[in-house]
């Protein structure tokens, strides 16, 4: 007979956006929920292990869709490329246990050369972290956002890939080195020196070969698309996230609703870097670029919320200042505070939503039978202010997959 753990006593915030519910019980089993809701409808085996959290606030383990496990010391990209690896990767390492301690039990990488091997170093039980899908490198054309252009080409450390027989085989690359989804830049950006975020990049033919071949292997794409144009180049192309969405037009908004697509609007990196870039080495072209486009991005994420797009917590937090992590869960309160999100509707946004972004509902986001055993203990109710989870002393607990790791 398999063991149950019963957590008993708590407030019960589920992630599916429902009323919370007081003196609950969850039960797991095998790394997995098996049940959840109020004592009096829940019993408990007589031989389960119980663990008393009354008065305290039980809800899923946080998901952040949009990180960088890549060990950069600082956000100036033509240091990152010029790095050694190993660095690089010894600096990602020491992240792991700080997105734990911050109750962040899942992770998607969105671009990294070195997020590949942690994911399986944690796969294999040699370090301990949270669950994480990668990306590998970012597919950028000639010149595009992901085209570093204060460095020779030949140092760059994404894919620089143009014309379809090109996008075909980077995207069939990226999956044979290990990449679980692919990234795609659609767009150019705040952090690219030589482009501009409205700027479309790829062609169509390109974009749809790209997804093209993800699917075949039963994949999906997310494409960094800030542009009114490029977000809808993506969509039409058949990616399943938007990332930043800064420039999102009425249409592009239509368009993501037919197609049950998901927005990762990233507000938090660009608020760090108005508010600290210039202390820690961002590229003045990325604190102007940065500057000029937040209000526009606040603007049209209310908008986009008000029509009834699906927003997913992501963060574009990595290893270094002002951008580091364990403070990833600024982005719920922003959410709150910028776009009139809930308290409730944020953890929504980085549990369930989150677990769709990354094409995992089935699997992880909520307390429902069957799904992975992500959870937190808090010694707060953050219903009553979103911000105490970004103070890691309120985080008590954190089980992935049923085993404690906080």
């Amino acid at each position: 007979m398999s063991q149950i753990t019963a957590f008993v006593g708590a407030l019960l915030i589920d992630g599916q956006g429902g009323e919370p519910v007081s003196d609950s019980v969850v039960l797991v089993e095998n790394g997995k929920f098996i049940a959840a809701g109020a004592k009096a409808t829940v019993p408990i085996p007589e031989y389960a292990d119980l663990v008393d959290v009354t008065g305290k606030t039980v809800m899923p383990g946080l998901i952040d869709a949009h990180v960088h496990v890549h060990g950069a010391k600082n956000l100036n990209m033509a240091a990152v490329a010029l790095e050694a690896n190993e660095l690089q990767m010894g600096r990602a390492l020491q992240d792991l246990p700080k997105l734990i301690n911050a109750g962040f039990t899942t992770v998607r990488d969105v671009g990294s050369h070195v997020a590949v091997y942690i994911r399986d170093l944690i796969k294999e039980g040699v370090v301990k972290g949270p669950r994480i899908k990668t990306s590998r490198h970012m597919l950028s054309q000639t010149g595009g956002h992901a085209d570093i252009h204060m460095i020779p080409t030949e140092l760059n450390i994404f894919t620089v890939c143009d014309g379809v027989p090109e996008v075909i085989k980077a995207t069939r690359t990226q999956f044979r080195e290990g990449a679980d989804f692919i990234k795609v830049c659609s767009t150019g950006g705040v952090l690219s020196e030589k482009d501009d975020p409205r700027w479309s990049q790829f062609r169509m033919d390109e974009l749809k070969a790209i997804v093209y071949e993800a699917e075949a292997v039963q994949s999906y794409v997310a494409a960094h698309a800030q542009g009114a144009q490029g977000i809808k180049n993506a969509l039409e192309a058949g990616v399943r996230t938007i990332e930043h969405g800064i420039y999102i037009d009425e249409e592009g908004i239509g368009m993501m609703l037919d197609q049950k697509a998901v927005l990762v609007p990233t507000l938090a990196i660009v608020h760090r870097i108005i508010k600290e870039g210039h202390k820690y080495g961002v590229p003045e072209f990325g604190i102007r670029k940065a500057k000029s486009v937040y209000q526009e991005h606040i603007e049209n994420m209310i908008i986009a919320r008000k029509a009834g797009v699906t927003i997913a917590v992501g963060t574009d937090f990595c290893t270094c200042a002002p951008v580091e992590h364990g403070g990833n869960a600024l982005e719920l309160r922003l959410l709150v505070e910028d776009v009139g999100f809930t308290p409730m509707e944020a953890i929504v946004a980085a549990t369930r939503d989150a677990a769709r972004a990354m094409q995992m509902e089935a699997e992880i986001g909520t307390i429902e039978p069957g799904k992975a055993a992500d959870l937190l203990v808090l010694n707060v109710n953050p219903l009553t202010d979103i911000g105490l989870l970004e103070n890691i002393e309120n985080i008590e607990q954190v089980y992935l997959s049923g085993e404690r790791l906080k």
